[in-house]
């Protein structure tokens, strides 16, 4: 399903930065005034020949003229505003609506005001608890996830699509990646003839956290003995771009404007990640194997000798210009029900703080064993998913090793169903549909048998002469 393309806001910035009036700037595109005054204010789309005139009279990298992400925008604008602190605000969706659309900078710049206040909540609340244990003075310094919350913010609100980034590997992977051949041999023969590097595998205790090290001295990359075929390579090559893309992450990062030394610290190791991804799996070879097979992660994964965690990143990451993929989300999950990793190129709905609706299949996971679960899931929005999850048991080398269990979970707009093989056996029209929401916190729901909590924003009906099986209803 094709979506109409707003721009208002980058076309008011390139003409005011190009100081012309309206009337000047719509003479160069060859438009009405009034139509460019309806484009800016997004009341009309961008349409392909103003956006070829964009580029021919203005010299604009059209890659780089993209559509502020107002829908996930407008998602996390209502999700701040749904804060207790807000509680006598029942925010208007229109009037939300136009802020993500017409001020994004203004958006940027409330949720960012409000992640420093839940912080300094947070931290307050930390240092009553410590007043009370009597760890005041001591060298304890209260946590704080500040830094992964804005590199979160930042892959989101870019889609995690890195274009030169992605290129890059996709060149070298091409010369190395030879497909249902280890690639990991092959990686290693390069990263030994390129940068005179060797790879050791390090014998280490059962229950220890180790995966790899570069000695950068000895020139050695050491690597957890042991270790699955799909992750070794997976370290290979991130070495790899820590020695060859260290000017390029260098600037993506420089871009983010960080406001912590931390936060730049994560973005740099999650753009290497990246970058291995992409190498492993270039982006044309991967995206023409993807049609093909539906985007049957599984075989995929089969295909170029990577896991399915590795593959559902991956499909999160096909949004090239001209060559996008079905765009599909990525996420991890612990059997608490924490969200450890989360990528998406989709419109779904993440909660930036809380839990996850306990109605999406990727909690189910957990029970069903190596089998793949899939559901059909509807957003309070109303657009509905493909929603597939499945667990992942990490190796365990060794009885006294703890064993580690996870969730996976991708999934896509039931638009995409006839490109995709998890749609095959599903009846779109009629077969059921599970309604699901972000938590129960943004949930509007009313007849929600799992409901945990009423939604933050609307009044509770208590009646002592009544009981159901949620102990509370709202308006």
């Amino acid at each position: 399903m094709r979506q109409k393309f707003y721009a208002g806001t980058q076309i008011r910035r390139l003409r005011e930065g190009q100081a012309l009036t309206q009337a000047a700037f719509a003479e160069r595109l060859a438009i009405s005034a009034s139509y460019l005054n309806q484009m800016e204010n997004n009341q009309r789309p961008v349409t392909a020949p103003v956006l070829l005139a964009l580029a021919q009279s203005f010299s604009i990298d059209l890659t780089e003229f993209t559509q502020e992400d107002t829908e996930h925008l407008l998602h996390d604008l209502k999700e701040a505003m749904a804060d207790p602190i807000f509680a006598s605000i029942t925010p208007n969706v229109q009037d939300l609506k136009a802020i993500a659309a017409n001020m994004p900078w203004f958006a940027h710049a409330f949720l960012n005001l409000h992640l420093s206040f839940r912080r300094n909540s947070e931290r307050t609340q930390l240092l009553n608890e410590a007043v009370s244990s009597g760890r005041v003075g001591t060298d304890e310094e209260p946590a704080v996830l500040l830094p992964y919350e804005e590199v979160r913010d930042f892959f989101h609100y870019r889609a995690n699509y890195f274009e030169a980034l992605d290129r890059a590997a996709e060149a070298l992977g091409e010369e190395l990646i030879v497909a249902q051949n280890a690639p990991s041999t092959r990686l290693a023969d390069y990263l030994l003839d390129k940068h005179n590097v060797r790879i050791e595998a390090e014998r280490v205790e059962p229950t220890s956290r180790f995966m790899r090290r570069f000695d950068r001295i000895g020139r050695v990359l050491w690597v957890r003995e042991g270790l699955d075929a799909a992750t070794r390579a997976f370290l290979i090559a991130y070495q790899i771009g820590l020695l060859e893309q260290e000017a390029e992450i260098e600037q993506i990062v420089s871009s983010g404007a960080f406001k912590s030394a931390s936060a730049a610290t994560i973005t740099r190791i999650g753009l290497t990640n990246y970058f291995a991804a992409a190498l492993l799996m270039p982006y044309d070879r991967f995206l023409a194997a993807a049609r093909a097979m539906r985007y049957d992660a599984e075989r995929l994964a089969n295909i170029f000798g990577t896991s399915f965690e590795q593959v559902g990143h991956r499909l999160s990451t096909l949004q090239r210009p001209n060559a996008r993929g079905v765009p599909f989300y990525f996420v991890r999950m612990d059997r608490a029900g924490n969200i450890i990793k989360r990528h998406s190129s989709t419109r779904f709905q993440f909660a930036r703080f809380g839990g996850t609706c306990p109605l999406w299949n990727v909690h189910e996971a957990f029970e069903i064993g190596d089998r793949t679960a899939v559901q059909v899931a509807e957003m309070p929005d109303g657009i509905r998913y493909i929603c597939v999850a499945r667990q992942a048991n990490k190796a365990v080398n060794g009885h006294l090793a703890p064993p580690r269990h996870y969730a996976l979970g991708i999934g896509c707009e039931v638009a995409y169903a006839q490109d995709v093989v998890y749609a095959d056996g599903l009846d779109l029209r009629n077969g059921p549909v599970t309604q699901i929401g972000v938590n129960c916190r943004l949930c509007e729901r009313l007849d929600c048998l799992q409901r945990a909590a009423p939604p933050i924003d609307r009044p509770l009906v208590v009646d002592p002469e009544r009981r159901d099986f949620v102990p509370f209803r709202f308006r």
